[in-house]
């Protein structure tokens, strides 16, 4: 694994003062990684999301969320990997395998308007305009997932998903995440957007252009945005991205207090407890 830069540090205020007598239950999530060929090198869709969100406000990040337990809705029209092969992956159960899937595509069409579906399973579609009506309606959670597909007469593809990595929220953070991150190449004719209440600017970047915003502090990073980034920017591109067979053991970082800052260590970093509670 991408070994984290000693001066990514939390923002103030991000670690509460005091460790919770007992660890949070991380929720599942899924966050989607879009990529497109750029001019010279494959280009990510990132978002800044807007300051006062309970989770990662103000951070730059890629589209993503919780799972919604109507995720595992088992009607859902589907195409490609079944979910007992995302469960195999992912080392979960079948149904939050499937959910977790479901999740990705969900998501990725709230917050950017990009839809991973098509009328059968050969094809996506290629204008997302006529189906915008139902974005607030999957936000607000009145439309399901699978209801939606269902009235469009679409088919979830599942084959243009990769998984890529498993992170968990650290245990002294009081919102946590179990996040399953995945890649999908952007579909022809789509467009991404900001048409989001949760992100003020969303752009496309290279990995590399997207960590020099960081250094140069125009953008702030979580590790697991920061690890990804290098990760797929070390791949040179989309398709090489797309095909790269990666191990998706779970993540567990640890925070630590060093130099009056919050850092984030990782298995194998100096430092990092094989037991947390030790002192």
């Amino acid at each position: 694994m991408v070994r984290l830069p000693e001066d990514l540090t939390l923002p103030d205020g991000f670690v509460p003062p005091e460790r919770p007598e007992r660890p949070a239950t991380p929720k599942d999530a899924a966050t989607v990684v879009l990529l497109r060929d750029g001019e010279h090198r494959p280009e990510v869709f990132l978002q800044r999301r807007v300051e006062n969100m309970p989770f990662a406000g103000g951070m730059t990040v890629f589209p993503g969320g919780g799972v919604d337990p109507r995720d595992a809705d088992a009607s859902v029209a589907w195409s490609g990997p079944p979910p007992q092969w995302w469960a195999r992956r992912f080392e979960c159960s079948e149904a939050t395998a499937r959910a977790l899937v479901c999740a990705a595509v969900r998501e990725t069409f709230e917050e950017s308007g990009v839809l991973l579906a098509g009328p059968d399973a050969g094809s996506v579609v290629a204008d997302t305009c006529p189906y915008a009506g139902a974005r607030p309606r999957l936000v607000s959670k009145e439309l399901s997932l699978a209801g939606f597909l269902a009235d469009a007469g679409l088919v979830l593809r599942a084959d243009l998903l990769r998984p890529w990595s498993n992170w968990v929220t650290p245990e002294a953070e009081p919102r946590r995440y179990d996040t399953r991150f995945f890649l999908a190449a952007m579909p022809a004719g789509q467009r991404a957007d900001a048409v989001t209440t949760e992100a003020v600017d969303a752009y496309w970047r290279t990995p590399e252009d997207a960590l020099e915003d960081w250094r140069q502090r125009r953008c702030g990073l979580l590790p697991p945005t920061w690890v990804t980034l290098s990760e797929v920017g070390a791949c040179g591109s989309v398709d090489a991205a797309l095909e790269l067979e990666r191990p998706l053991g779970k993540v567990l970082p640890q925070l630590v207090h060093r130099d009056g800052a919050w850092r984030v260590v990782l298995p194998g970093d100096p430092g990092y407890r094989a037991d947390p509670d030790e002192e």
